[in-house]
């Protein structure tokens, strides 16, 4: 999960430098993250990693740290 973890974390810093993702666990609550984020964030995703998420994933829970964006992708890509 560490290489999932590094490459969700690359891509968050790209969208927003300024931010400690390893820290914050409120990205969709604090307004930290955007629609427009969300989206990159799941082509990013989708491109980096071969993981789509579906739409009945895109909740704020599943978005709101680090850590739970990981254990989503890795969930997702251990049912491939």
């Amino acid at each position: 999960m560490d290489d999932i973890k590094e490459t969700i974390l690359n891509l968050l810093t790209d969208l927003h430098p300024d931010i400690d993702f390893e820290q914050e666990t409120n990205l969709i609550d604090s307004k930290i993250l955007d629609s427009f984020d969300i989206v990159s964030l799941i082509a990013d995703i989708n491109d980096e990693l071969d993981v789509a998420i579906s739409a009945d994933k895109i909740i704020p829970e599943n978005f709101n740290s680090l850590d739970s964006l990981a254990k989503l992708v890795k969930e997702l890509s251990d049912e491939d």
